[in-house]
């Protein structure tokens, strides 16, 4: 995973993780339900980097 993209994603995590903070405090929901969103999408964009990760690493393994 790059380092960028990884970067990236914990931006979007750490958004999201504000937007449901101030939605959460200030009583708007729809704003609260996004920052989870948002947050959801950089847990999975996450995820998909490391799937990425591992199957290079599997690919490189059999190129040895």
């Amino acid at each position: 995973m790059s380092a960028i993209d990884k970067a990236k994603n914990k931006i979007e995590e750490v958004t999201g993780k504000a937007k449901e903070g101030v939605g959460n405090a200030t009583g708007n929901e729809s704003l609260e339900n996004e920052g989870r969103d948002d947050q959801a999408k950089g847990n999975l964009k996450d995820a998909g980097e490391q799937v990425k990760d591992a199957g290079s690493k599997v690919k490189d393994a059999f190129k040895h």
